[in-house]
């Protein structure tokens, strides 16, 4: 090994050691399955090794970790978008085809936290419900479906603007409605 590849090494250890446990706990706190938060913190750090190798060096480490971090946690909840909300509440109503893109607790994870997904689930159910319909629809096709704006628009003839006021409604009404979730007791 040559000495260039030494301190190559040795910077990628550094590194490694200096960032695992605070990146560790950033990946565990938006996503709840440990096995998942894991993977994705070996990817990171897969990618850290295969992108410091290259020419290029990457300047500001630990912002291009976090980053890459993001993308791997944003990856794996778009793999997770088949599961339908209506069949994660146990509900048997087909009609609400609803996806879930949101950090919720295991469903594998005991009584205690499908409880709490159930409740989740049916709390987030019952308050698109109550949007009005042009809200909802913008707000699930979107945040839920993944359907752009752009689309939007083409598909319905509204403007960009108008679907971007009607998600912004959503997403206020929303915030209020289930705050009480998030707030401690």
């Amino acid at each position: 090994m040559t000495p260039a590849q030494t301190m190559t090494e040795q910077a990628i250890t550094a590194t490694v050691l200096k960032e695992r446990s605070r990146l560790g706990n950033f990946i565990r706190r938006r996503v709840a399955d440990p096995t998942d938060a894991d993977d994705i913190l070996q990817d990171v750090f897969h990618e850290f090794v295969q992108a410091y190798r290259l020419p290029e060096p990457i300047e500001q480490v630990t912002a291009w970790l976090y980053r890459v971090a993001r993308n791997r946690i944003i990856d794996r909840f778009r793999k997770k978008r088949e599961v339908a909300l209506a069949d994660l509440a146990g509900s048997d109503d087909d009609d609400d085809e609803y996806h879930l893109d949101l950090l919720l607790p295991s469903p594998d994870g005991g009584p205690e936290e499908a409880y709490a997904r159930a409740m989740l689930l049916e709390e987030l159910q019952a308050a698109l419900e109550d949007l009005p319909a042009a809200q909802r629809e913008v707000f699930v096709a979107h945040e839920l479906d993944g359907v752009s704006f752009k689309e939007m628009a083409e598909a319905s003839g509204t403007p960009i603007n108008t679907l971007l006021a009607r998600k912004r409604y959503a997403v206020q009404y929303l915030r209020a409605r289930l705050q009480y979730l998030y707030e401690p007791e």
